[in-house]
């Protein structure tokens, strides 16, 4: 299980390596994504709170990455932090996710990008349940639930 301080750790000290890698150029991007897809997760974008469809949606299943299906979350460690962004304590895998320290607005946090693509998908937060503490408040564009299908 991930804590902060291994967030804090790939964050600071580089990411664990993914199981494969996706690239693409700014134009195959544009024509497989809409342009709020797009905006998010290629731009470094963030949804307006409460307003995706997946901050509500709790049926099971796996949440993948919406530019390249790389699975990044399972609906049995999505809860409701009342946030306006789906939210999650623990990734699939410990190396769905990259971790990069981020600057930008004044404050620091800490930026979660999908490992395989490099996607923008949202922040990781200390603030989250136990027992990881974690709380990852993730853009609904970023991602398409896979209904019915469980982390095996």
């Amino acid at each position: 299980m991930l804590t902060w301080k291994n967030i804090i750790h790939y964050a600071v000290n580089g990411n664990l390596t993914p199981d494969k890698r996706v690239e693409k150029t700014k134009t195959e991007w544009k024509e497989l994504l809409t342009p709020e897809q797009f905006r998010i997760t290629r731009l470094k974008g963030t949804e307006r709170p409460f307003s995706g469809e997946l901050c509500s949606a709790y049926d099971e299943g796996k949440y993948n990455c919406v530019c390249c299906n790389t699975p990044l979350f399972d609906s049995t460690i999505k809860f409701n932090s009342s946030s306006g962004w789906p939210s999650f304590t623990q990734p699939i895998t410990e190396n769905a996710i990259q971790y990069h320290k981020d600057i930008t607005l004044g404050m620091v946090r800490v930026e979660v990008l999908c490992n395989t693509c490099d996607a923008h998908l949202g922040h990781v937060f200390p603030d989250g349940p136990e027992p990881s503490g974690l709380r990852y408040c993730i853009n609904s564009e970023s991602m398409q639930l896979e209904k019915g299908v469980e982390n095996e």
